[in-house]
This record gives C-alpha cells, sequence and structure tokens, in this order.
C-alpha cells in the first residue's frame, strides 16, 4: 500500500506546477556547479562499563571523499553523486572491539576486529524544476531513516529518492532503498536490509513555525511515523524562545516480534523541548515519554544482518533526550536539564559548550517495573576559524550513565569518552 502511495506521490511532485524559482533552468552545467571534498576524521570512543562488563575502545583514521557533479543544462538535468570511504584502525583489537554501540570495526569470525576496510558508492541524480530524483548509493536525513555519521565512517543506503520543493517552504519526500552499508563494514548490504519505503514531507508554515510529517515500512520489521512541530518566539534582539515537540508510532510486524521475542508490538513516544536563548547562553527543559506494550521501547537503528535490528539508520531518533542512552525503554520518562555555552562572546569565537543532566523512570522489563537510570552529558567543540587549518573541529565528549539493578535488562552503566577531530577539504 505505501509503494503505490509513494508512487502515486511522485508522479505529483514532478507534475507540480512551479511557484518558486526553477532551479534546472538556473543550471550552470554538469562541471560547472561540481564540487570534490575529502573529510579526514580521527575519531576515538572508549566506553568504561560498570557491573562487571568487559571495556571496550576503538580508535581510527578516516578518509571520507564525497563527489557531487552538477545537473546537465536542458528540460531535464543529468548528473552523479559519489563518495569514496577507508579507515585504518589504530587500536580496539580483540576483546577491546565489538560493543554495539562503537561499531567502527566489524569483528570478524574469529574475533578479531578488520585492520582497515574501505568501499565506495555512486548515485545518479535526475532534476525536473526543483525536484530531484536520485537512484543509487545514498545517505539519506529523514527522521524515519537517517544515516548514522557519528562514528568513524558513515553509514549508506541503496534505492531511489525524490525530494521536491516546487513550492516554497514544502519539501516533500518519496524513496524506496533495498541494502545498507554497515558503517563498520564492506559490501553495498553489509547491513542486510531487505527494504524499506519512506514517506512524508516538511512546510514552514510562518517565518517562525515548522511542522513536518513522515511515515516508514520497513519490511518484515515494523511500520513508523513522525510528527514534529518546532516554534520559533522573539523576545528581543537577542533572546528567543524555541518549542520543538517531536513524536513517533511504530507498529511492529507480527513475525518481527515472534523473532525478536518482543512482549508487544506497539510503542509510542515523544519528547517537548523549551530552550530560552539569551546572548551566548542557552537553557533548556525537556520531558520525553515511552508508551506501549513492546518491551523493546522505541526501535531504530541497528542491522538486520548479525544483529537482528530495524536497518533504518543510527540516527533515526528525533527526540531530545538522546546522548549515549536515549531514554527510550518500555514506559520510561525522562526529564532534561541543559546549557550551553558560546564563548564568541568572550574572545574565543569557534567554542562551545554544552552540558546537560537527564533522568529516566518508570523503566518496565521483563522481570521489572519502576527502574530508573540518568546521564550526565559534557561536551566541548572547537572550530578554527581561519588560516591553513580552517574549519578543522574538534569535539570532546563524556557522558556518566548510571543504571538501576532494575532496568540492567534494557541498559548498562558507565563512563564514556569520544574525541573527534574532523578537517574538512574542500577540493574544488
Amino acid at each position: 500500500m505505501l509503494n503505490k502511495r509513494i508512487s502515486l506521490i511522485a508522479l505529483g511532485m514532478l507534475s507540480a506546477t512551479s511557484a518558486m524559482a526553477n532551479d534546472q533552468a538556473e543550471s550552470k552545467g554538469f562541471v560547472e556547479d561540481s564540487s570534490l571534498k575529502v573529510l579526514l576524521r580521527n575519531a576515538y570512543i572508549n566506553r568504561d562499563y560498570k557491573d562487571g562488563n568487559k571495556d571496550k575502545a576503538e580508535w581510527g583514521q578516516a578518509a571520507i571523499g564525497t563527489f557531487s557533479s552538477g545537473f546537465t543544462q536542458g528540460t531535464i538535468g543529468v548528473g552523479v553523486d559519489a563518495f569514496g570511504l577507508y579507515a585504518l584502525r589504530l587500536d580496539g583489537g580483540k576483546g577491546r572491539s565489538g560493543a554495539g554501540g562503537i561499531d567502527f570495526f566489524k569483528q570478524g569470525d574469529s574475533g578479531n576486529a578488520a585492520d582497515d576496510l574501505s568501499k565506495g558508492g555512486a548515485a545518479v541524480k535526475f532534476r525536473l524544476s526543483n525536484t530531484v530524483l536520485t537512484y543509487g548509493d545514498q545517505m539519506p536525513a529523514l527522521p524515519v531513516l537517517n544515516y548514522d555519521n557519528s562514528r568513524l565512517l558513515p553509514e549508506s543506503y541503496t534505492g531511489t529518492l525524490i525530494t521536491s520543493r516546487e513550492i516554497k517552504g514544502l519539501e516533500l519526500n518519496a524513496g524506496r532503498f533495498t541494502a545498507e552499508s554497515r558503517k563498520s563494514a564492506e559490501g553495498r548490504d553489509s547491513g542486510g536490509l531487505k527494504s524499506i519505503n519512506v514517506l512524508g514531507g516538511s512546510y514552514q508554515f510562518t517565518e517562525h513555525f515548522k511542522g513536518a510529517l513522515y511515515a516508514s515500512d520497513v519490511e518484515d520489521v515494523l511500520k513508523k511515523q513522525y510528527i514534529n512541530a518546532n516554534y520559533v518566539l522573539p523576545i528581543d534582539k537577542d533572546q528567543s524562545l524555541t518549542f520543538d515537540f517531536n513524536g513517533y508510532r511504530t507498529k511492529l510486524d507480527d513475525s518481527y516480534v515472534r523473532e525478536s521475542g518482543a512482549t508487544g508490538d506497539d510503542n509510542k513516544i515523544w519528547s517537548l523541548a523549551a530552550t530560552f536563548a539569551t546572548g551566548p547562553h542557552s537553557f533548556t527543559v525537556a520531558h520525553q515519554r515511552s508508551t506501549g506494550d513492546s518491551n523493546l521501547g522505541y526501535a531504530y537503528g541497528g542491522y538486520q544482518k548479525g544483529q537482528g535490528r530495524v536497518g533504518d539508520g543510527g540516527n533515526t531518533i528525533y527526540l531530545a533526550n538522546s546522548y549515549w542512552s536515549d531514554f527510550n525503554a518500555e514506559d520510561e520518562r525522562s526529564w532534561q536539564l541543559g546549557y550551553g555555552l558560546d564563548f564568541g562572546a568572550f574572545g574565543v569565537p569557534g567554542l562551545s559548550y554544552n552540558f546537560a543532566y537527564v533522568r529516566g523512570d518508570n523503566i518496565t522489563t521483563s522481570t521489572s517495573e519502576g527502574g530508573t537510570e540518568r546521564e550526565i552529558f559534557n561536551q566541548f567543540k572547537y572550530v578554527v576559524q581561519s588560516g591553513p587549518a580552517k574549519d578543522l573541529s574538534v569535539k570532546l565528549r563524556s557522558s556518566i550513565l548510571r543504571v538501576s539493578q532494575k532496568s540492567s535488562e534494557y541498559n548498562v552503566s558507565g563512563n564514556e569518552v569520544r574525541v573527534f577531530v574532523d578537517y574538512p577539504i574542500n577540493i574544488f
């Protein structure tokens, strides 16, 4: 059914009457609008687990090259996107690799992590007016299918995606993907995805109010819907109050319930965050709540091959209280207090700091009720503003996560440190 809807909406997108300037009519050409970029990334994650669990850590150096051509001139423009990825393991061999939450280098049958990995992909794209159809290897960033780029190498998907911006303020998306490339392994379908259909869009109703609706259907796994409403209330020249609501409804397929051992098939989760910004400071209060009968809570991400997970992208969680823990257990309620500081106002442009304290309770597992967890999150980030290393960023992040005994089936206590150094280079 969702396949038919995608086909109908795709036709509507391609035949829509333009209410904006025609991007294709302004095309400069395949070569003239092309770009080649390389991101050098050095990444390290260390997890000091508690309660007798073995510590895990991985460290690697990556080079992520992306090429994006312009479109040929004419009524229908044609172009190409491509990427090449390479990663070298610097640490995290047998005994320290293998944490699902780190996953820089997939372990082989021997238990050893790969020494390095490389892969690439390409897609062809067609543009008519302000509508683009892309077929091939892509990195989609939608609320119901968002590739993970928060580790050493990014995930990617193979399929078709249509993105239409024919009406000012309105973006529509429809797509179908039939393969997932795991971020820690070579091969186009190392994630083992059967298929996922996605459909939805976002609309900028006013200068200060934006909303979005999306849906997805992961074959033999689940169906998911997403809603967002974001409102920015200007108060003064350098003051504002932002309200951001996000919600997911997930229905697991019967076959997946049986295979995963889930206790139920339904989950609803939502978060509401209010952020007051004044000058260089920002203060956030957020509440998040999970309900439903599934002991999996809000299910997302991971890989169908080898993990038996969902396969809809490691960043498919547009919720306020997602840090190391996602606070997404069955029946869980969580509250957040957050703070952000931009040091540019104090003579250090490019330096920022973020803090969050999140506490969750009412967690239900198969053996207990009323479990709790809490996390203290800290992050410093510095972006070089000028000179030969302009745009190089250094991110230092730490989390302290403590989980009660009643919640041990859902999560595990630990201390985490992440150090990421990203150096983007624009070749042309």
